[in-house]
C-alpha cells in the first residue's frame, strides 16, 4: 500500500450521499456504488482499509457487512485495530494529517497581525511589528494576541468600527474630496510646531494646563510633548524648509535680488539684521523667503554688518548668483557695500557690481514727504504728536479723552495712535484721526490743567 490518500472529490461525494465521514473514521451507512476512475487510494471500513485502485466499475461496497463485492478482481484490504477512531498506520497518512491541520484557515482577526511559526521546537505567533513572540498551540486561543495588537507601541491604532472622514480642501478653500481619516501622531505633532511658529506662540503653551486639556478633549491618545521637544522639533522644520529652499535655489536659473535691514530694539538695546531674497522661480512667479534673522554684536559698522552679510550669502551658497542687494539710504550702509564687492568676485556681479547697490526706494519716498509735510505745517505735526502722546500715555487719560468724546457725541470710534516716523502713511493716518476730535481737545484744554501745562507744545487751532 503505496501513495497518500486524499479527501473523496465532490464527484464521489454526489454518489455518496449518505456516507458521513471519509478518512480515518468509521462507515456507518449501507453500501454505494463507486466508480473505479476517481484518483481515489484507500477507504476505511469497521475494521478493514480497502484499495481503492484495484476495484472496478460494479464494485460495491457493503458498509453493513463490513466488505466489499467485487465483480472481477477482489479488492486489497488490511486488517486494522478496532477503535472508535482509526489511527493511520503508516508515515504517510501521519504526514497527511498534518498537513490537514497546518492547511487549517485561521479565522481569527489576530493573525492579519500575526505570523505563526516554530521556535525551538514550540509554535509561536510572532507580531508583524513589534516581532514579539507570544504563545500559538491550540490550547491558548487568540484573546491573548488581540490584547497584544491594541498595546503594541508599533501599530498606529485605528478603531476600524467606525472610520471618519475628512475633506481635503484645494487651492480655492473649497471641499475638494472625502478621504477617510486616521489618527497619526506624528502628523499632530508637526502640526503643533507649525501653529507655534505660524502665530508666534510661546513655546510655554504646550505646559499651560488648560490647553493640554483641550488637547486630551480632542484625542486622547495624542501625548503634548514638552517645552524642549517642541523646540527641537521647530529646529527641525527650519532645517527640513532650509534644505527645501537650497534646492530650489540652485536649480532655479534666475538671480537672487536680496533686501536687508538693522534696527535696534529699545528695550534691549541689541541689534538684529533681516535678510530677505527674492527671485523668480521656473513659472515666472515672484517668490520672497526670509533667509536670516540674526543678532549682530556691536558695534554696527560697515565691517561687523559686512561679515554678518557675507557669512549669510555663503551659508545659502548664492554669492555666485547675486543680482542686487537694496538698503536704506544711509552713509553706514554705502560702507558695508564697498566691503562686500571687495569680498566677492565681480566677475560674477553684473556689470562688475557696479550695478550691486540698490537704494530703497521707500525709505527714499518716506524721506521726501517727511520733508514735504515740515514745509507744509512747520512744527505743526510735532505739536499735534505730543498733544496725543499726552492722551495715551495712561489708561486714566485715555479715559477721560473718550469721556469728552461722549459728551460732545462725537459719532467715531476710531483710536489716538502715534506714527511711525519710519513710515510716512502712519503720519497720515494718525493726523487723520486728530482731525475727528478737533473739538475735543479744545474742550480739554479748557478743562484740564495738566494738558494746558504743554503750553508751546499744545496745537493750536490752525494746526
Amino acid at each position: 500500500m503505496s501513495g497518500p490518500y486524499h479527501p473523496l472529490p465532490a464527484q464521489a461525494q454526489k454518489q455518496l450521499p449518505q456516507v458521513h465521514h471519509f478518512g480515518p473514521s468509521r462507515f456507518t451507512d449501507h453500501g454505494h456504488q463507486l466508480n473505479s476512475q476517481f484518483p481515489i487510494r484507500f477507504f476505511f471500513t469497521e475494521n478493514k482499509i480497502h484499495n481503492f485502485t484495484s476495484m472496478t466499475n460494479g464494485d460495491t461496497i457493503d458498509l453493513e457487512n463490513n466488505n466489499v463485492e467485487s465483480n472481477s478482481t477482489p479488492s486489497m484490504a488490511v486488517d486494522v485495530e478496532t477503535s472508535s477512531a482509526p489511527t493511520p498506520t503508516n508515515t504517510n497518512e501521519s504526514q497527511y494529517d498534518e498537513n490537514l491541520k497546518k492547511k487549517r484557515k485561521l479565522t481569527s482577526p489576530a493573525w492579519e497581525h500575526f505570523k505563526k511559526m516554530k521556535v525551538s521546537g514550540v509554535m509561536k505567533a510572532i507580531c508583524d511589528h513589534c516581532h514579539k513572540h507570544l504563545g500559538a498551540e491550540s490550547k491558548n486561543g487568540t484573546k491573548h494576541l488581540l490584547d497584544h495588537i491594541a498595546v503594541c507601541p508599533m501599530i498606529k491604532q485605528r478603531d476600524t468600527r467606525q472610520m471618519l472622514l475628512k475633506a481635503n480642501s484645494s487651492s480655492d478653500g473649497k471641499c475638494a474630496s472625502l478621504d477617510t481619516y486616521h489618527f497619526n501622531p506624528e502628523v499632530s505633532r508637526y502640526e503643533l510646531g507649525r501653529m507655534i511658529v505660524l502665530h508666534e506662540y510661546p513655546l510655554s503653551i504646550v505646559e499651560h494646563e488648560g490647553f493640554r486639556r483641550y488637547s486630551n478633549s480632542l484625542q486622547p491618545l495624542f501625548k503634548v510633548p514638552s517645552r524642549n521637544t517642541i523646540r527641537a522639533d521647530i529646529f527641525k522644520m527650519f532645517e527640513a524648509e532650509k534644505h527645501k529652499l537650497q534646492r530650489v535655489l540652485e536649480s532655479n536659473s534666475s538671480r537672487v535680488a536680496i533686501t536687508t535691514d538693522m534696527w535696534t530694539l529699545s528695550n534691549q538695546k541689541r541689534g538684529y539684521m533681516a535678510i530677505t531674497a527674492h527671485f523668480i522661480d521656473e513659472s515666472w512667479v515672484l517668490q520672497d523667503r526670509i533667509m536670516r534673522f540674526m543678532y549682530v554684536p556691536s558695534p554696527h559698522d560697515a565691517e561687523n554688518l559686512g561679515d554678518a552679510f557675507m557669512e549669510c550669502l555663503l551659508d545659502w551658497n548664492i554669492e555666485r548668483k547675486l543680482l542686487t542687494l537694496t538698503l536704506d539710504n544711509c552713509s553706514t550702509n554705502d560702507a558695508m557695500v564697498n566691503v562686500m564687492l571687495d569680498k566677492l568676485d565681480k566677475s560674477l556681479l553684473l556689470v562688475n557690481g557696479k550695478l550691486l547697490h540698490m537704494r530703497c526706494a521707500a525709505y527714499i519716498l518716506n524721506l521726501i514727504v517727511k520733508e514735504g509735510l515740515e514745509n507744509l505745517f512747520g512744527s505743526g505735526v510735532e505739536r499735534i504728536r505730543e498733544s496725543i502722546a499726552f492722551w495715551i500715555a495712561t489708561p486714566k487719560r485715555l479715559e477721560k479723552f473718550e469721556e469728552s468724546v461722549r459728551h460732545l457725541n462725537i459719532p467715531c470710534s476710531k483710536v489716538l495712535s502715534l506714527d511711525i516716523k519710519t513710515r510716512w502713511n502712519s503720519t497720515y493716518l494718525m493726523l487723520s484721526t486728530a482731525l475727528l476730535y478737533n473739538d475735543v481737545f479744545s474742550r480739554l484744554r479748557q478743562r484740564e490743567p495738566q494738558y494746558r501745562k504743554l503750553g508751546p507744545k499744545l496745537p493750536s487751532e490752525e494746526d
